[in-house]
């Protein structure tokens, strides 16, 4: 057994909680119009804060509101086919009821002003109930350890949770000028404010040792910190007295006594009670006492001595891993992304948008109340970057009431630093990417029907992936609607449905399997006065 019995709390700085709809950090779901249609990078109106910033230059003068919220549900399902595991899949919930984004744009001829505040990484609280199969496995293995170690087990139990939350908002500043009927350019930066939060516990760690050493009765199940308390008391005792009875017999051998038999120990001093305890030591170190002489029982003592002394010390060592481990903690961290975007308006029926969003380097601080394991240190810091993202954006309306869309976001993720222990040149083959497609149609009375596909496709590698950290490909299909219920006033509603591609990765001897399943809900209303 080894320390990491107690890494399971690892999951709290690994594990990400932003994969919505977005790249590896990064959330793109940022309004009620992107459920209903995954594709808004060309266009025009108040969510362009967020999504074609410099296509807010062809508004109508005025000022434009748009606020949303998203309610996002997704299971993640881990399953493990090792072995010895008690239960071979784990699952995770994952929730974010409120997932809000506010944009206002104010539009004065060329110029236009606007602000928007987002969950831009995030958002959502993870709760695993029954721990993750990373450190299940390592509490599995305490049964064929002790039994390797002669003390027979076949069965353990603990108690293991994790709940943790992470939310980055983003407050975005932008202006917008349009050089010309054509062309329109913006400037703008995103404050990024980070926070997370997390709690876990590991307690009650049973086993059954089939050995006297069992406090509970050989067989039965024992806390495991009290089985190891008292076979390292009792494998001192043991060392002890192998010391002692060695030492107590070195005269019976100087006195030519050497060659009489342990059993007929009597006729040279020895007393029926130290014989039985000589016996039974030599039996607990795994001897075969029986036919032997006074000289080598001195032997065979002085060989068992330290064995005892360095069993008795395992398990004492074996206790601190043991024992109930708690964790409360957060890290909070800010940084700033400069936004830069094109508009190309070729005419009211085509419409270019692009945009740039630089990296945000972030570095998170750890801020801990209780950190039994040691692996989250009081006001450490820690690397949390939020990579520069590349959005390509096209918008056409074949005919009147029909608009198509089409657009892609390439993230460069292999210059961002995530904090992993290993460079991203290791972990990481490609960038992350998305392309998306959608329709809008127009069926009259102020209604729109829209539907629309995301395709992500990640990049990571082998050694990126783990329970506690894995990036999954996906398929999502959005589709809602947008009611126009006068000029000033319009309501977007939509339903995403995320589907993920199983990730299936080797281990030795055994195989484990990520999955998830995730859902959202959104309503929003826009304004324009």
């Amino acid at each position: 057994m080894n320390k990491r019995v107690i890494n399971f709390l690892l999951v709290a700085m690994l594990l990400p909680f932003s994969a919505w709809a977005g790249g590896l950090v990064t959330n793109t779901n940022q309004s009620a119009s992107f459920i209903r249609k995954p594709v808004q990078d060309a266009v025009i109106d108040a969510t362009g804060t967020y999504y074609n910033p410099a296509g807010l230059a062809f508004l109508e003068d005025g000022f434009h509101l748009s606020l949303s919220n998203q309610t996002i549900s997704q299971t993640r399902t881990i399953s493990n086919d090792f072995a010895i595991l008690n239960r071979n899949k784990f699952e995770g919930s994952v929730s974010a009821p409120l997932f809000p984004t506010v944009y206002a744009v104010y539009k004065a001829g060329p110029l236009a002003v606007s602000f928007g505040v987002n969950p831009i990484g995030g958002g959502g609280s993870a709760n695993f109930e029954n721990g993750l199969p990373s450190f299940e496995r390592q509490v599995a293995v305490l049964p064929s350890m002790l039994t390797d170690s002669n003390f027979p087990t076949s069965a353990y139990s603990m108690e293991a949770a994790f709940d943790g939350s992470s939310l980055n908002w983003g407050f975005q500043l932008n202006g917008s000028y349009a050089l010309n009927e054509v062309f329109s350019v913006s400037a703008g930066a995103r404050f990024i404010l980070a926070n997370n939060a997390y709690t876990g516990h590991l307690r009650n760690v049973m086993i059954n040792p089939n050995h006297v050493f069992n406090p509970n009765g050989p067989g039965n199940m024992v806390s495991a910190v009290s089985f190891f308390e008292n076979a390292a008391f009792r494998l001192n005792l043991l060392a002890t007295g192998a010391g002692q009875f060695a030492v107590g017999l070195q005269p019976i051998i100087n006195n030519d006594y050497g060659d009489v038999m342990l059993i007929n120990g009597t006729t040279v001093g020895l007393t029926v009670e130290q014989i039985q305890q000589i016996l039974g030591i030599l039996t607990a170190a795994g001897l075969d006492p029986s036919g032997i002489d006074i000289q080598t029982a001195q032997a065979m003592l002085i060989g068992a001595a330290p064995i005892f002394a360095e069993g008795s010390q395992k398990m004492q060592s074996n206790i601190p891993l043991v024992t109930n481990k708690e964790l409360d903690a957060s890290q909070s961290g800010w940084g700033i992304a400069p936004v830069l975007g094109i508009n190309i308006r070729f005419s009211d029926d085509l419409n270019v948008g692009i945009k740039y969003e630089h990296k945000a380097s972030i570095t998170m601080t750890n801020k801990t109340v209780v950190d039994d394991v040691g692996m989250y240190p009081d006001g450490v810091e820690t690397a949390n970057d939020m990579p520069s993202m590349l959005s390509v954006g096209v918008s056409y309306r074949p005919m009147s009431p029909l608009t198509l869309s089409a657009g892609m976001h390439y993230y460069f993720d292999k210059s961002a630093d995530y904090g992993k222990s290993l460079p991203n040149d290791q972990i990481i083959d490609n960038n992350f990417y998305e392309l998306a497609f959608g329709a809008e149609y127009y069926i009259g009375n102020g209604i729109s029907l829209s539907a629309g596909f995301l395709r992500t496709q990640t990049g990571v590698n082998e050694l990126w992936h783990s329970d506690l950290s894995h990036s999954l490909s996906t398929n999502s299909i959005g589709a809602g609607l947008k009611y126009q219920i006068n000029n000033n006033i319009a309501v977007n509603a939509g339903f995403m449905n995320t589907m993920y591609e199983t990730h299936t990765k080797n281990f030795t001897g055994y195989t484990e399997t990520y999955d998830r399943v995730a859902r959202t809900f959104a309503i929003g209303l826009d304004f324009k006065f």
